[in-house]
């Protein structure tokens, strides 16, 4: 997976600047065709076959960022006139997801290569261990038959010298259930059907191809008609920016929000309800329960998995109880859930609690075109931290422990954590659906509480954050310290 810093994350966040500081300006109708100009001006080394193309690639692409499908593109239509739609839309549309194919490099079928390291060697332990015959030897060089080869990768993993190399299709390699595959074009395609919303191909995509749709452009046409709107931020945020807690509350507010509330104090609730429901089913006699809070592994489970599915908690997210607060609180009022997650725009469709679904990416956006300095911000808050425990959420881990120390008798807890959903890790889950409907017979190492992320590292790693997960550690660590004491069984 790309690290977040490249060219392609940094061109979709000067696209989200841009239209934002438009927005603002009341300008985004009349002034959003310039921005593939501006992007590319004339004399700039095109990317593509010149700069039309590339300029022709930006308008898509500033399409997407105004929070419609490039599958619908009209080249008649101007931006001003997409602007306008936008502005217009009273809430987001389906999917989440969009593939702009004149972006996609049409990656060829995915295939091993030998390389000029390769040595000719007496042992050939390439040629002995391919079951298929694919590999050959010419003028001391081993050459790989196209025809014969079926990409099982023995060859890579037997050679002494690394010198053959997988060529992969990198959004079809990220894909943890096969969702994405070639048309008759050679270009990419999504089975919305499969999708799990991971994020994962957009994360991976090295020319862009694979993109969100952005809700920012609603959330600020709502706070600009003077709506109340509600920011409610994930504890992944928490761990985004450079600044302590209060200071990013008072910097979502002073972008225009009405009240702001952490997510964590949804978690809170989740994990008291995560933590009861599985004393229950244990009394019951279940075998495991895992947790609820990852909406993209629940949707895994339940288009992939089944046999686990009545294993999923009962519980909802922390996203829900948090708007749900958010609108007990302030009645009427228009939720904005703040996260690292894609997932979470799917889920915010299905949640009648939560009105729009931004993420960190558009958040930091909006400070930049706003000329918010998180470092200036006053560092105290009128508001009551959520629970160390809760804001621990964001990293792998977390939420088992936040539903162990919640626990009347964490002794009969066994915990088991899936940290990243991939390939290998879908193949885990359906172990434990077999141990579950009793194919599999289960062992004194099988856990009975699971939690499951599908982000490496929890949800720091999200595909929408703008700060290394590592840093992003130790930023938590930081958010987590600032929190309420967590609650202590007699």
């Amino acid at each position: 997976m790309l690290n977040i810093n490249n060219n392609a994350s940094r061109l979709k966040r000067d696209i989200l600047i841009r239209l934002a500081k438009l927005q603002l300006e009341g300008k985004l109708e009349s002034d959003a065709r310039k921005i593939p100009r501006e992007m590319a001006p004339d004399g700039t080394e095109p990317v593509r076959c010149c700069l039309y193309h590339d300029r022709e690639i930006l308008k898509m692409r500033v399409i997407a960022g105004l929070g419609t499908s490039v599958e619908d593109y009209d080249g008649d239509k101007s931006l001003g006139e997409y602007a306008h739609e936008a502005l217009e839309r009273e809430k987001p549309t389906w999917p989440m997801l969009t593939v702009l194919d004149e972006a996609c490099n049409a990656c060829v079928k995915t295939q091993y290569m030998v390389t000029n390291a390769c040595q000719g060697c007496l042992a050939r332990p390439c040629m002995v261990n391919c079951a298929k015959k694919a590999i050959t030897v010419d003028k001391h060089h081993a050459v790989i038959d196209p025809a014969k080869c079926v990409n099982c990768g023995l060859c890579m993993q037997n050679c002494p010298y690394h010198a053959i190399i997988k060529l992969p299709v990198p959004c079809e390699e990220a894909c943890p259930v096969g969702a994405i595959s070639k048309d008759e074009n050679g270009k990419e395609r999504i089975d919305y059907h499969k999708c799990i919303f991971c994020g994962k191909c957009m994360r991976s995509c090295p020319f862009g191809a694979m993109m969100d749709k952005g809700q920012l452009v609603d959330v600020i046409a709502r706070i600009m008609e003077g709506k109340e709107v509600v920011a409610v931020y994930a504890p992944a945020v928490g761990a985004q920016f450079r600044a302590e807690p209060a200071q990013l509350e008072n910097a979502i507010l002073e972008a225009g929000f009405s009240h702001v509330l952490e997510v964590a104090l949804g978690a809170d609730i989740t994990a008291d309800k995560e933590a009861k429901e599985f004393e229950e089913r244990m009394e019951r006699g279940d075998k495991m329960m895992t947790t609820s809070c990852c909406y993209a592994y629940t949707r895994a489970v339940r288009k992939h998995v089944p046999d686990l599915e009545p294993c999923i908690s009962e519980t909802k997210t922390p996203m829900h109880y948090a708007a749900e607060l958010a609108k007990q609180k302030y009645p009427g009022c228009i939720t904005v859930f703040i996260g690292p997650c894609l997932a979470k725009r799917r889920e915010g469709l299905e949640d009648d609690f939560v009105d729009y679904v931004i993420s960190i990416e558009e958040l930091g956006a909006f400070f930049i075109a706003k000329g918010i300095e998180l470092e200036k911000m006053s560092k105290e808050s009128d508001n009551t931290p959520a629970t160390a425990s809760a804001r621990n959420f964001a990293i792998s881990g977390g939420v088992a422990e936040s539903v162990k120390i919640r626990l009347d008798d964490p002794s009969q807890l066994k915990l088991g954590v899936i940290n990243g959903l991939d390939k290998a890790g879908m193949k885990q889950l359906e172990t434990y659906g077999k141990i579950n409907t009793g194919k599999i017979p289960a062992t004194a190492d099988t856990p009975n509480l699971i939690e499951v992320m599908a982000c490496e590292g929890g949800c720091i790693g999200g595909p929408s954050v703008v700060t290394n997960s590592k840093i992003a550690g130790v930023f938590l660590k930081k958010y987590v310290q600032a929190g309420s004491p967590d609650p202590k069984k007699e």
